[in-house]
């Protein structure tokens, strides 16, 4: 019972199954329950093949539990995959308590009913269920002997029967739901006249999966000293907390939190659905997939100079920059403009107005018109010094932007939510969290006392990118680390993810192989460096490897040769910049521990 009860606080709380402490036999037995859970779990009523659900997109989804122990797992793991609401009921509500719920259960097409056959069901909670059978796409998770079946046979929508009532089989069946894991069981037993030995669907794995490392034969303790790097991480002030996630052949084994938001000793604790601010991982979570996208379509040749996209460079030394050149960071542009040095006082205001329109920081506004007015022109005269070097620039991304909304006729913020982040289920990716989440939700960034002077806390710490809106080509994206390695496995896909094609897989191998002659540059993606003195980005990665870090502590990298995805999230502007993450080799160690820890499990 006390092992039960850590290791449900681990995974609500700390994530996936890792622990400090925890060990490899420990590993063992919650795998064993896994296993036992997938062998006693059977899906029925799926001839439509509703399991696993697709096109999230389209999908509002509750889940309402009438009495199952581990609810909490249940929700936990569902909201891995996509936003779902939670309500909590008894197996016996009233009927003023169920016409509440109808009335709750308005804004959701979609809903998952977790129930167990521990207590009956009354009347109207059966009669509640086949009205939502009725009207809503439903979704019943049953835990138990399996006698409530015999109540359900003229139930039409999917029902998930697990044998198994334990933390693992809660798991187990919301991973389920969305593919994270796939089952071919069947029913051991009758139950009913439509409920038979034998009868079960298979279904199929589309998505992440979220385990044990031992799943692939990596041992737990092999992963340990990552703790001990993290640690040394907070302990030398290089960052005041972190996030930490690792997913091999399609199945996220290691997702923890360590440290606070912030050093002071009441702040909270980090934790694995914290929203972070992602800094220049912008560059390829939002304005290189849309490139691909465009690419794709037909819609943006790399070789077309920008000119052709932009009127306002027609007559300007940047005419015949090619897109390619600003995926590859060779256009000949200046790193940066500080944008904000140019700002005067009537360009700002601590209240907002008609004018003073824009929220840089909380009681902070500049006018709307800002970028167009100012930031826009000194981009465009900006001198062009070094075309055909490697020069790292954002001001490629930003022309790089211009020419998306150009193509695409929409703002980059909603052209990548709608074709990305919403069917992918990644939910707290996006520009401007503020808007859309608590501040809680999210990790502060820098106490700014030269720009904003205050703590910026969930809008974007790029000042360039906070005075364009909050949306910019280089900056201004921020996600949780479980939602972005879902993009991240997509690609490693090729291109494809719970069950939709995103790309095809000669777009992804094009955009992520190295192309410069003069840079380890991939198209708007980051690549192994094979100069790098420690090792980029690690002493052990592949050549293959793909991905690119970010200025507030932030990294992505992806490599096929392990079939791997490695997310490392940080605050380590915060409460002024600091580079001891880089000099402490943070990022590159731990992701060394993975390399080691796969080989191992290769030898055993």
């Amino acid at each position: 019972m006390i092992r039960k009860f850590l290791l449900l606080n681990i995974l609500l709380f700390n994530i996936s199954f890792i622990s400090c402490g925890q060990d490899h036999a420990e590993s063992e037995s919650w795998l064993n329950s896994f296993k036992q859970a997938q062998e006693q779990t059977v899906v029925l009523n799926n001839q439509q093949h509703e399991i696993p659900l697709r096109k999230l997109e389209q999908k509002k989804l509750a889940l309402v539990d009438f009495g199952f122990a581990y609810h909490a797992v249940l929700d936990s793991m569902l909201n891995k995959y996509q936003h779902v609401a939670f309500f909590k009921y008894t197996p016996d509500a009233t009927q003023t308590q169920l016409n509440q719920l109808l009335e709750d259960l308005k804004f959701y097409n979609t809903v998952i009913i977790s129930i167990a056959d521990t207590a009956p069901l009354s009347d109207d909670v059966l009669a509640l269920m086949k009205e939502l059978d009725r009207k809503n796409e439903l979704i019943v998770a049953l835990f138990g002997s399996g006698s409530q079946l015999t109540k359900l046979d003229d139930m039409q929508s999917p029902i998930i029967y697990s044998a198994a009532t334990t933390l693992e089989s809660a798991s187990f069946v919301a991973q389920l739901i969305y593919g994270g894991v796939k089952t071919d069981a069947v029913l051991a037993n009758s139950f009913s006249p439509k409920y038979q030995a034998g009868d079960g669907s298979k279904t199929e794995k589309i998505r992440l999966g979220y385990s044990v490392p031992e799943e692939l034969g990596i041992n737990i303790e092999d992963l340990a000293p990552i703790d001990a790097i993290a640690a040394e991480a907070i302990s030398q002030k290089a960052t005041p907390g972190l996030v930490v996630l690792v997913a091999k052949d399609g199945q996220v084994i290691f997702n923890r939190a360590y440290g606070k938001h912030t050093y002071d000793s009441d702040a909270p604790l980090d934790q694995v659905n914290d929203i972070f601010d992602l800094a220049s991982v912008t560059k390829t979570s939002a304005t290189t997939i849309a490139a691909m996208r465009l690419y794709e379509q037909g819609q943006l040749n790399l070789d077309t100079a920008i000119s052709t996209f932009l009127p306002q460079t027609r007559n300007s030394s940047k005419k015949s920059i090619t897109v390619k050149e600003l995926l590859l960071h060779q256009a000949g542009f200046i790193p940066y403009i500080p944008f904000y040095a140019s700002l005067k006082p009537e360009d700002y205001s601590r209240d907002s107005s008609e004018t003073y329109n824009l929220k840089v920081a909380d009681n902070y506004y500049i006018k709307k018109s800002y970028y167009h007015d100012v930031m826009w022109p000194q981009m465009l005269q900006s001198p062009l010094k070094t075309r055909g070097r490697y020069v790292y620039s954002d001001l490629s991304m930003y022309f790089l932007k211009e020419i998306l909304e150009t193509v695409t006729k929409e703002p980059t913020e909603k052209y990548v939510s709608e074709q990305f982040y919403k069917p992918l289920g990644m939910y707290t990716t996006g520009f401007n969290p503020r808007f859309r989440f608590p501040k809680a939700n999210i990790v502060p960034t820098e106490l700014d006392s030269y720009f904003r002077n205050t703590l910026v806390w969930g809008y974007v710490h790029d000042q360039g990118a906070a005075m364009a809106g909050g949306v910019a080509g280089h900056a201004g994206l921020f996600s949780k680390a479980s939602d972005l390695a879902i993009l991240y496995q997509m690609l490693l896909n090729k291109g494809t993810y719970g069950g939709t094609k995103y790309f095809e897989p000669a777009t992804v191998a094009l955009f992520t192989r190295k192309h410069s002659a003069v840079s380890r540059r991939g198209l708007g993606f980051d690549g192994y460096n094979a100069e790098s003195s420690y090792g980029y980005p690690s002493k052990l990665a592949s050549p293959q490897s793909y991905g690119h870090t970010g200025y507030t502590g932030t990294a992505v990298w992806v490599d096929p040769a392990e079939n791997l995805v490695y997310i490392f999230l940080s605050n380590r502007v915060y409460p002024k910049v600091t580079n001891k993450l880089s000099t402490l080799n943070i990022r590159p160690r731990i992701q060394d521990v993975v390399y080691r820890a796969i080989a191992k499990g290769k030898k055993r």
